[in-house]
């Protein structure tokens, strides 16, 4: 048996082009969520940075490789905080720029994940695509990353869950237009794959995209454990039983109504539709 674990999900405004004060802030929600007794502190898409670039060239100036001063210091909270936390930033490689989400814990860097789906908005424009689907431990939790976009394409979660995971972390930007993702969308990832759902989003403005807020995490049912439902600063918690995610086989009335959403595939009628490019 596995251990349940407490998470919380951090709806906080970010500032664009200003590290420093957005870690500050994000020192300041751990510190809270840690005497909540949060295991993992989940913050939104760039959230050291801000989005919503105009070049290139104005990106790359806020991002930082993967073992910069911003991950060291984050690092340096959790590990005195004896925590983890998951959170969006700009990561530079070469010449490359990438759009990463990071796992941190107590002793550093658990993994990183560069968003593999980008949409024609903000510093997406300006991006590498990622390239890679991974799912990272934390304790006995088995935990899938992806980030905002990514949620509109179901093979990103099924991937994810079909590689164990127990709970998939969306740090997002949903701007406005993205009101079906956060009121069905992340209910029905969580449902079809028999995983937790976090997805946590940013609020505030920032050049002129208002961002929406409607953070919400979900069990393996589909079911709203949590939510905050409109654009304010909000943290929100949750307790996630890995157990649970990893019972796929649902037992209504025995012989009668059982489901199980991995077992009862077909992916040999699947891939007759599909030469790869659907």
């Amino acid at each position: 048996m596995t251990a349940p674990f407490k998470i919380a999900a951090a709806q906080i405004d970010i500032q664009i082009g200003d590290a420093p004060v957005n870690i500050n802030r994000m020192e300041e929600v751990l510190r809270e969520t840690s005497w909540q007794q949060a295991d993992i502190t989940i913050f939104p898409e760039a959230a050291l940075c801000g989005y919503c670039f105009e070049s290139l060239e104005e990106a790359l100036q806020y991002a930082e490789p993967i073992n910069g001063p911003s991950l060291q210091r984050l690092s340096d909270i959790c590990a005195e905080l004896k925590s983890h936390c998951i959170f969006g930033m700009l990561e530079t490689e070469g010449s490359a720029l990438f759009n990463t989400c990071v796992l941190l814990g107590p002793e550093g860097l658990i993994g990183r994940y560069r968003k593999v789906h980008l949409p024609t908005l903000g510093v997406d424009r300006f991006v590498t695509a990622g390239d890679e689907l991974s799912v990272f431990q934390v304790g006995d939790l088995r935990v899938g990353l992806n980030v905002c976009y990514d949620s509109a394409f179901p093979e990103a979660a099924r991937i994810l869950a079909l590689s164990g995971a127990d709970l998939i972390v969306l740090p997002t930007n949903w701007p406005p237009g993205a009101f079906c993702n956060a009121e069905y969308v992340i209910n029905a990832r969580a449902l079809e794959n028999s995983v937790y759902y976090a997805a946590v989003n940013r609020v505030g403005e920032e050049r002129g995209f208002n961002f929406i807020g409607k953070s919400r995490i979900c069990d393996p049912e589909g079911n709203t454990l949590a939510t905050a439902d409109h654009d304010q600063e909000a943290i929100l918690y949750a307790t996630i039983d890995p157990e649970l995610a990893r019972n796929k086989r649902k037992v209504r009335v025995p012989a009668k109504h059982e489901i199980d959403r991995f077992n009862d595939r077909r992916p040999d009628v699947y891939a007759a539709y599909s030469d790869g490019s659907a």
